[in-house]
């Protein structure tokens, strides 16, 4: 018996005269498994396919019961996806505390009111279409799924930071366009939007105006198959949740950014770009008092765990801490 097996309780059954439905007749209507009687796995079934919960209103990222479905006892596998979602509600409920859930409902009702009168400008960005958002190159290498194939169109310029080419030109100017008016219409409405950290005063949360669920399929399929051969040692095969969002930089914006921690395990960093100078990123080590004094600056439109950068003219950088 695996471990697994056997930390998962056996369900006691209930008979005789008092365990009917409650109509006398003396039937056992069927009860929703309960995290008293149902422990979840140690591990995570990576061979088990998740169901979608993103049709149903959940107090929750439909992500995270997706995830946290791999870690279900096996005799929850193959029960209703309902019987699942109030499972899994049940434990989430337990961990999260009232004030944090009122946030997030909070949180939840913000943003879709953005969504419902924020009118998109480029619709073809909202649905992930892998062909037209990356180059070939970074495409052949997810395709391969290797760490060969990965090494083949990556650069190392120091430990744990990683550059590739990943993006085409023409997603970039997409994205930065739509931002830009999103960023018109909270001018003309006055809409006053959460800006994406307390360290910069200029840019957007792109989750907030729509574009979660392509940030999901983003992490899912593209960002994470790197995690999971780069980043093993933080999780990087389990990201469940992520925060995209753009910031921008200039003279008459923020012009840099100091050094910091990324509240991430895995953060893609990427420079839409227009004219612009500086920008270069620097990298202390990983909360290591070893490394704090050695610097990297890497110059690129990618990296992963990236700090700060100084720019004399306007740019855009969006990214996405998992």
């Amino acid at each position: 018996m695996s471990i697994d097996a056997a930390l998962e309780r056996r369900k006691e059954t209930q008979t005789g005269p008092g365990a009917g439905n409650g109509n006398g007749n003396g039937v056992v209507a069927p009860s929703l498994p309960s995290y008293s009687t149902h422990r979840l796995r140690l591990n995570p079934n990576t061979d088990h396919k998740p169901d979608s919960y993103e049709d149903l209103p959940l107090d929750f990222t439909p992500l995270l019961f997706s995830s946290l479905e791999k870690y279900l006892p096996p005799s929850l596998l193959n029960v209703s996806r309902d019987a699942k979602v109030q499972y899994m509600r049940e434990i989430l409920l337990r961990y999260s505390p009232e004030g944090e859930r009122t946030r997030v409902q909070r949180h939840r009702e913000y943003r879709q009111k953005i969504i419902s009168n924020y009118q998109p400008l480029h619709r073809e960005l909202y649905t992930m279409h892998a062909a037209n958002f990356f180059v070939p190159s970074f495409l052949k290498a997810i395709n391969e799924n290797s760490v060969e194939g990965f090494r083949n169109i990556m650069s190392e310029p120091s430990p744990g930071v990683l550059t590739f080419e990943m993006l085409r030109p023409r997603f970039c100017e997409l994205l930065l366009s739509e931002v830009e008016n999103f960023e018109k219409w909270v001018h003309e409405t006055k809409f006053r939007i959460m800006r994406p950290n307390t360290m910069n005063k200029y840019g957007a949360v792109l989750d907030d105006f729509g574009l979660e669920t392509m940030l999901d399929k983003l992490m899912e399929d593209f960002i994470r198959p790197i995690s999971r051969v780069f980043f093993p040692q933080v999780g990087g095969s389990t990201l469940d949740s992520h925060h995209g969002f753009v910031v921008e930089y200039g003279m008459d914006r923020d012009v840099d950014l100091g050094f910091h921690v990324d509240d991430s395990e895995v953060t893609l960093n990427v420079c839409l770009g227009k004219q612009f100078s500086g920008g270069e990123l620097f990298f202390r080590g990983v909360r290591c008092d070893k490394h704090c004094k050695y610097r990297n600056s890497v110059r690129g439109n990618l990296g992963l765990f990236p700090c700060p950068r100084t720019c004399s003219s306007s740019s855009w950088s969006p990214s996405a801490w998992c």
